[in-house]
């Protein structure tokens, strides 16, 4: 659960927040205008209706369906009164509304806001809450108790598939007595018939693990950290099983951990094994693995799918840009995996396959394909009249470097002022990067306008995917084993998409899906 105080920052009291609302000032850096803002509602990407979203919450998988619960403010588009939204979708695209899950509770002696956590499936009713015969969802979650200034784990349950929830009447379940105590992710752990709860203790730069028999009583297990990058909290864990692809099969652990960096919102993470008590990190403490080398990408977390495939989605921090009536949005969705570089073990992760099959219908046949593509003159203009046009669209190209400079595609172009956010490869530096130094629209800091992590070639060639979607830009490098992603606000002016090259480079495969207004955002009523 990202706290105000770190990227977007807590109002410091009632008479504060209504002040600056009746004043019409500035909140966290965004002045108060309620302008619709259509051209960045994004098209494939999970957003609110018309209220506030930050941290993917309670992810679970039943009977064809993926929940997604999402940290939400049901009253307006700006941080406050936290309390799970739900949202569910059979292909990660097309998300059904449902009610509010799990809302803030309001006595007149406390309030419980509803931070981060998640959710599982007790098939085996391990917890005591089935009710006529049902199988229960309860959902593990951080307490806010701000008058307290203290936070805790509380759980709630479900007998009607996760639509409603039940507080527990022990709650808390696991109290510390302190403030900053947060973002239970919680999984079944086959070796030890157990299950496991990873949560933060913020500024420790620890994740501590507890076990529990029936999701009531906890008892702690151990403590993983210092590691990795301390300069910030640590928030939101996850522990999770992988398959290991390559020469040397086999089963390794992933902890994934939000925190801040020195650009923004940023995610770590490590390799290692888990035994059923203890997560022994593979790498020197002192290793820093980047899950994404952007600026927005937070707070992530997985669908945990049969035959042990993990799908992991993260909230793309908005920044001080203000879009009405939503504010917040989510990741592509994104299929997990291990696989050997010449760094060793490291962690990919590409668009999910289930939203990827289906790119012909979601693009409604709108797509276009071009194969040995030779470039090294003028850029080539991919967009037309009536299409492309629309910043809304999915690229997937292979390029050969072996004789190139810089390559890539401008987007978000306007050929007579000449802005455009430039998404390329620089084959002398081996970097993979997104640059936005040409917009006109300063919605960046300096320290962001461009975007890079390194990336080289394998037998000379370069995969990019670029999943542009109204405001969001998500960027994949060689099948995943790269990510830099970012938000991006173009003006009207600015749809245009170019290929380029500086050196002779040839492009052995480019396609391109469009992705209308027609999707709706995804959204059904």
């Amino acid at each position: 659960m990202i706290k105000p105080s770190d990227v977007n920052r807590r109002f410091q009291s009632a008479i504060l927040l209504f002040m600056c609302i009746f004043l019409g000032i500035f909140i966290d850096g965004v002045a108060q205008d309620k302008t619709p803002t259509p051209q960045w509602r994004p098209v494939y990407h999970f957003s609110p209706k018309k209220t506030w979203t930050n941290d993917p919450n309670g992810l679970f998988y039943l009977n064809g369906t993926f929940h997604l619960y999402y940290q939400n403010n049901p009253f307006d588009n700006i941080w406050g009164h936290m309390s799970w939204g739900h949202a569910v979708s059979k292909d990660l695209v097309h998300w059904k509304y449902l009610p509010v899950a799990i809302p803030e509770v309001v006595t007149s002696d406390t309030t419980l806001s509803i931070f981060s956590g998640s959710a599982v499936i007790d098939s085996q009713n391990t917890s005591g809450f089935s009710q006529n015969g049902a199988i229960p969802v309860i959902a593990i979650f951080t307490g806010d108790l701000p008058k307290q200034k203290k936070e805790a784990q509380y759980i709630a349950y479900s007998n009607d598939m996760g639509r409603t929830f039940t507080l527990y009447q022990g709650n808390p379940v696991i109290d510390l007595d302190r403030a900053d105590f947060r973002d239970p992710n919680v999984f079944w752990y086959a070796g030890t018939a157990s299950w496991i709860m990873t949560v933060s203790l913020v500024h420790e730069h620890k994740i501590r693990l507890y076990g529990s028999k029936d999701l009531r009583h906890w008892s702690i297990l151990s403590d993983f950290g210092p590691a990795g990058y301390t300069g910030h909290d640590w928030e939101c864990p996850s522990l999770v099983s992988l398959p290991v692809k390559g020469n040397s099969p086999g089963t390794k652990w992933v902890l994934l951990v939000s925190c801040q960096g020195e650009r923004g919102p940023y995610m770590q993470y490590f390799i290692g094994n888990f035994d059923g008590k203890t997560f022994h990190n593979d790498n020197p403490d002192t290793l820093r693995l980047t899950l994404d080398a952007g600026d927005c990408f937070y707070a992530a977390i997985p669908w945990r799918l049969p035959q042990n495939k993990q799908v992991l989605i993260g909230w793309l921090v908005p920044g001080k840009t203000a879009t009405n009536p939503w504010r917040g949005q989510m990741s592509i969705p994104r299929d997990l995996s291990l696989r050997y570089t010449d760094k060793g073990l490291r962690l990919f992760q590409e668009p999910s396959s289930i939203i990827r099959k289906n790119l012909p219908s979601l693009s409604q046949g709108d797509h276009h394909t071009w194969t040995h593509l030779v470039l090294g003159g003028a850029p080539v203009k991919l967009e037309s009249k009536d299409q492309y046009n629309e910043n809304a669209y999915w690229i997937e190209a292979e390029f050969d470097v072996m004789q190139a400079g810089k390559l890539g595609f401008n987007i978000a172009q306007d050929t007579v002022s000449g802005n455009k956010v430039v998404i390329g490869y620089d084959a002398n530096r081996q970097i993979l990067f997104i640059d936005c130094r040409n917009t006109k629209e300063k919605y960046k800091s300096h320290e962001n306008e461009f975007l890079s992590t390194f990336l080289k070639p394998v037998n000379g060639k370069i995969k990019i995917q670029i999943l542009f979607d109204k405001s969001s830009l998500e960027v994949f490098g060689n099948d995943g084993q790269k990510a830099i992603t970012t938000m991006l606000y173009p003006t009207k002016n600015e749809t245009g998409i170019s290929v380029f090259s500086d050196g002779q480079a040839v492009i052995n495969k480019l396609s391109i899906w469009k992705f209308g207004s027609t999707l709706a955002s995804g959204i059904s009523e």
